[in-house]
């Protein structure tokens, strides 16, 4: 049940990532662009940890690798919003 809820969360993020990468590509707005690749590295994110808690074993542990996928994450969107003031 857990890797199908993991799957689902990526799928889900993915989809974002694609429905904003089209919208600001359709209107030009940058705040759509920094959302887009915030949702890239969540994307990035949710893949790894399908990979860390379904496909490998107990050994392999995925964290700090998933820990910066997040990081990179917020500081994509936190620059995009700081960047977007006007």
């Amino acid at each position: 049940m857990a890797a199908l809820i993991y799957g689902l969360c990526a799928l889900t993020s993915i989809t974002c990532l694609v429905l904003l990468f089209r919208s600001w590509r359709a209107s030009g707005a940058r705040l759509l662009f920094w959302s887009a690749l915030c949702f890239g590295a969540l994307s990035v994110n949710n893949v790894l940890l399908v990979v860390d808690r379904v496909i490998l074993p107990v050994e392999v542990d995925l964290g700090y690798a998933r820990l910066a996928a997040a990081l990179v994450a917020v500081l994509l969107l936190l620059f995009g919003l700081i960047w977007e003031e006007d």
